[in-house]
């Protein structure tokens, strides 16, 4: 018998490459952000480098941070508030396996179309900026773990923001306000360490850059020894924390659903 998660993702992979050239433009939209700073960092790092990071160390941050960033952003989370507005949940609701598959099938087959485009562009790039890595390949392999862990936080973080559309909304302004602080606290305005000492803190503390910058961090050199333990720790306690939370709001809002004729 076919696995129905995999039907559901083979079904949207059909159906996101009918719109391949729409995906392809947004997608080089997304790059555009992390290039311009890129850039402007490496104007201000000029030949003597600027803490600690030289030119070449900005090209790698920010490549890596390319990829990092579009793997791991939840772009269907803004299409859950809406379906549960317009009663498209109903449909969802009534299939035989677990609600949370439509989003995730959904977003694997978008980021495979993402990846045919943003990868060749990104060893172009290389190519031409001569990126600057210093990986201990012991921490590098740490990377893929982080990379998937910096996924499923941000997935789920921006899930049960958008799950608060059972009681209010204008529960997609949440999601606004955490890609704002993903921007700001999460690595691609600058680096986390190149942030204010009280900006630093409280983005080591928060959530945010532990769903694009940590990941990078350590394929990069950034973060290495006690520092990599230390930030999984706090990667998978808030990891552990989005899980209840939407477990929580999932139970209670299909409750509230379900009373109101949803």
């Amino acid at each position: 018998m076919k696995n129905p998660g995999w039907a559901l993702m083979r079904g949207f992979w059909l159906s996101w490459l009918q719109y391949r050239s729409f995906l392809f433009i947004l997608a080089f939209g997304w790059m555009i952000p992390p290039l311009i700073y890129m850039l402007v960092w490496m104007m201000v790092a000029g030949s003597q480098g600027i803490a600690g990071f030289s030119q070449g160390e900005f090209v790698a941050y920010y490549l890596v941070l390319i990829l990092v960033n579009q793997i791991t952003y939840a772009q269907t989370n803004w299409t859950v508030g809406d379906m549960i507005r317009v009663g498209e949940m109903n449909r969802i609701l009534m299939r035989p396996i677990a609600p949370v598959y439509d989003p995730l099938a959904s977003e694997i087959a978008c980021k495979i179309i993402y990846l045919f485009f943003d990868v060749p562009l990104v060893i172009v790039l290389a190519l031409i900026l001569k990126p600057q890595f210093h990986i201990d390949f012991t921490e590098a392999a740490l990377f893929i773990p982080a990379l998937l862990a910096a996924w499923a936080l941000r997935f789920l973080w921006g899930y049960w923001l958008a799950l608060l559309a059972f009681w209010a909304t204008k529960a997609d302004a949440l999601l606004v306000l955490q890609d704002t602080l993903v921007f700001l606290l999460g690595g691609q305005v600058a680096p986390v360490l190149l942030l204010p000492d009280w900006m630093g803190r409280l983005a080591t503390a928060l959530p945010f850059r532990y769903m694009v910058a940590f990941p990078v961090e350590i394929l990069t050199g950034q973060v290495t020894g006690t520092a990599v333990l230390h930030g999984f720790l706090i990667q998978a306690g808030w990891l552990a924390l989005a899980y209840i939370l939407t477990m929580i709001l999932w139970k209670n809002g299909v409750r509230r659903y379900g009373a109101v004729g949803g």
